[in-house]
Order: C-alpha cells, then structure tokens, then sequence
C-alpha cells in the first residue's frame, strides 16, 4: 500500500471539461478560474461573458468587469492571490479561496459516535505522503470541472479491486480537509466496504433510510468536522430497485440541500446495473481503474453507459499497485 500511486487522467474520456475558459493564454486561464471560484459566478453569468467576449474580443476578466459580473477590487485581489501563489508555490490557489469561504461556516456536529479512518486511507495519517499529493491533486481538478460549487460524484470502476472504495474514501477526506461539507455515501448496495475503512457499524444506513423513509443515520469522523459517512445497512434483497427509485432520488436531492460535496461508492460495473442508476441519479460520474488489470474494453462499455444514461463525465483516475 506505501507503494501505491495514482494518475489523474480527468480529461480521458470527458467529451469536452466542463471549465469555464476564455481559450487564452495561460495566465488568462487561470485568472477566469479564479474570478468564478472566487466571486461563485454562475452558469447564466459566465454564459453572458462568453458571449461578451465572443462579440468584442475581449478577454474573461475585461469582459467580466463590462457586465459588472466582478468589481475591479475582486479583479484585483485575484490578481494579488495569483501573484503570491507565483511567489510562494504553496497551497493552490483555488484551494485557499475555499478555504476562506469554508471559514465563514459554522461547523457542523453530529449526535452520533465519531469513527476514526483506518490506517489504509492515506491522506488522513500521512498528509505528505505522495499518494496525498496525488488525491489532492485529483480534488483540485475536480474543483475546476465542477466550478467550485456543490456537486454529487458517483465513483464507478468496472470491476471489483479497482481501487474504487479506496478513492472513494480518500476523495471524501481531501473535500472535508478543504472545509467542505462532505458526505461520503457506500450506495455499494452488494457488496459494502466503507465501513470496514471506518470501522463502523453496519446495522443501520443507506437501506433502511431508503426502506423506511426514516432519517439517515450519520456519522461523524475524527479530526474532520466537515465530514459525515453514511454507511450502507444490511444487504438488502432487491438493491437495485432501491436505488432506481423515488426515495433515492429524494435522498439525493437533501443531501444536495445539505452538503457541498457528496461522494458516492458504487458497485462494479460489470457485474451489476446499480452503478449507471446511481450515477444518472447524481449527475457526476468518475471512472476509476486499475493500470494493466482494468481492461479499455470494460472502460469503453462504462462511458457508453453512462454517456446513455445521460450522465456527466468528470473524467478517471488510474490507480497503479
């Protein structure tokens, strides 16, 4: 496992990344990035600016500023972030302006007993380890597809021992280490792993919630008060039903309403549906492999399911052993 790395590939497979760019030049580039991660400019404005730019030839910040979408105060306090980040080659700079905004929230208590995560999950006991690097890595580019806002991921691999559970877990970390108010779900309804990362009970979860209607019994995590795990419940008789129906599509829809992140661990692919429900549920999928065992066949077969599911692909991540 201390030998373990993972490759960020979230342009494999993606049709076209989701990122908001003016097509210029680097530092344009990461200057458009940091308006709409700092100032959270929405769909409707960023639209207008490209459309803006488009007519005029103007640049994403010139552009911005005509619209009144930012002041030329915010335009140059990122400026100011961008140039300091030049200068110190420290935390990213789309991660500072989250944490800056994490700040202004109120920390979130859980009633239930705190789990501590197993020694496996690497971020959480080894910060600078280069498999943390990496995860945080992958987090950052994430962050970029999804425009810093919430989002629902749904993590699907094509077979079991894709280091999928794993990712899953460690994603869910990286989030809640950032401030962000993170929910990391086990929908792997057929087989259940996050609980053993976390050393929880499994009793109560994800099933009975979608059972009963009753309320989700989180959990809190050591030393991560941003973080929440909803572990899967006893193995149920009809999973996939479950998740193709109405009560996890509303499930879906409070956990939007509470969270900013929520990471979703699915079963393999090629042995079951659930996944492709789940992931066109959430509206986020990334592919996860294992490098020489998964194979591009089994990969191919995931986008096309999921391109017919009409979900959005965030793009995949390698995991080498």
């Amino acid at each position: 496992m201390e030998n373990s790395r993972l490759d960020v590939m979230v342009a494999l497979m993606s049709s076209e990344p989701e990122i908001i760019d003016p097509l210029g030049p680097q530092a344009d580039e990461e200057l458009s990035q940091t308006l709409v991660l700092l100032n959270r400019l929405s769909q409707e404005d960023a639209e207008q600016i490209n459309e803006l730019m488009k007519s005029t030839q103007v640049r994403f910040a010139e552009a911005a500023l005509q619209l009144g979408a930012v002041s030329q105060e915010e335009l140059d306090q990122a400026r100011e972030w961008i140039s300091r980040r030049a200068l110190s080659k420290g935390s990213g700079l789309i991660e500072e302006i989250l944490r800056r905004t994490a700040r202004k929230r109120d920390v979130i208590l859980w009633e239930h007993d705190q789990l501590e995560p197993s020694t496996g999950l690497i971020l959480a006991h080894q910060p600078d380890h280069p498999y943390s690097e990496a995860i945080r890595s992958l987090r950052t580019e994430l962050l970029l597809r999804c425009k810093g806002t919430r989002a629902i991921i749904a993590l699907l691999s094509p077979c079991a021992g894709d280091g999928r559970s794993k990712l899953a877990a460690e994603l869910a970390v990286a989030f809640a280490q950032l401030g962000r108010r993170t929910l990391l779900v086990d929908a792997d309804l057929r087989k259940p792993s996050q609980h053993r990362l976390f050393a929880a009970e499994n009793d109560l979860g994800l099933v009975q919630a979608l059972t009963d209607g009753g309320s989700h019994h989180f959990h809190g995590i050591k030393y991560l008060p941003e973080m929440a795990l909803l572990t899967s419940g006893e193995v149920p008789q009809n999973p996939l039903e479950l998740v193709s129906g109405r009560g996890f599509e509303r499930a879906i829809r409070e956990w939007r309403r509470s969270f900013e992140f929520v990471i979703l661990d699915t079963p393999p692919l090629t042995r079951f549906s659930d996944a492709v429900a789940i992931a066109a549920t959430a509206g986020n999928a990334l592919v996860v492999g294992r490098a020489e065992v998964t194979r591009f066949k089994d990969l191919n077969e995931l986008r096309r399911s999921l391109s017919a599911a009409h979900c959005r692909i965030l793009g995949a991540a390698i995991n080498r052993y």
